[in-house]
C-alpha cells in the first residue's frame, strides 16, 4: 500500500521539468518502475499517482454507468489531460504544458504528498490555501472524524 508523506519545494526548469525529491522517490513503490500518471486535481492543482494506484482508481471510474449523463461528464473530465510520465535518470518528470497552464504553475512548485497521491501546486496558490486555515481546526476534525462510538451506533441502527 502506498502511503506518501511530506511537503517539498521544487522549481520548474526551462523545459517544464521538475526533479522529484529523493525523499519522495524513496517512497515510490517498486512495482511502479518509476512510472506515474499526472492529471488535474479537483482544485486548481495537479495530482501525480503511481501507475498502480492510477490503475485502481481508473478501474473504479470505469465501472460507472455511462448511460447516465452525469457519469459521462465526470469520466470525460476525470480522464482529460491524464498523462503517463516516467522519471528520467536524473529523477526528472516532464510536465505537460496544458496541465501546467491549468494549474497556473510557472516556476515555484510545491509537492504535497499524502496517502496514495502527490499534489502538484503552484507554490503561491498552495501557500494561499494553507494560510486559509479553518478558524477552529479541532472543531473541523470532530465534524469530519466524528465520534467512533456514535458511528458504530448508527451502523447498528441504535440511534
Amino acid at each position: 500500500m502506498t502511503n506518501f508523506l511530506g511537503e517539498f519545494e521544487c522549481r520548474l526548469d526551462s523545459k517544464s521539468r521538475i526533479v522529484l525529491p529523493s525523499a519522495l522517490k524513496r517512497q515510490l513503490p517498486p512495482e511502479t518502475e518509476d512510472r506515474l500518471v499526472i492529471n488535474r486535481g479537483f482544485e486548481k492543482h495537479l495530482v501525480l499517482y503511481p501507475v498502480n494506484v492510477w490503475q485502481t482508481i481508473s478501474a473504479q471510474v470505469n465501472h460507472l454507468n455511462l448511460y447516465v449523463k452525469k457519469n459521462r461528464d465526470f469520466v470525460r473530465y476525470f480522464y482529460r489531460g491524464a498523462t503517463e510520465l516516467r522519471l528520467d535518470k536524473q529523477n526528472r518528470l516532464l510536465l505537460p504544458k496544458k496541465l501546467l497552464d491549468y494549474a497556473a504553475i510557472q516556476e515555484a512548485v510545491t509537492l504535497f504528498s499524502y496517502h496514495n497521491r502527490i499534489e502538484v501546486w503552484a507554490s503561491e496558490l498552495y501557500n494561499n490555501l494553507i494560510e486559509d486555515e479553518p478558524e477552529n481546526f479541532a472543531s473541523l476534525a470532530e465534524d469530519i472524524l466524528g465520534n467512533p462510538q456514535q458511528d458504530l451506533r448508527k451502523l447498528l441502527n441504535l440511534v
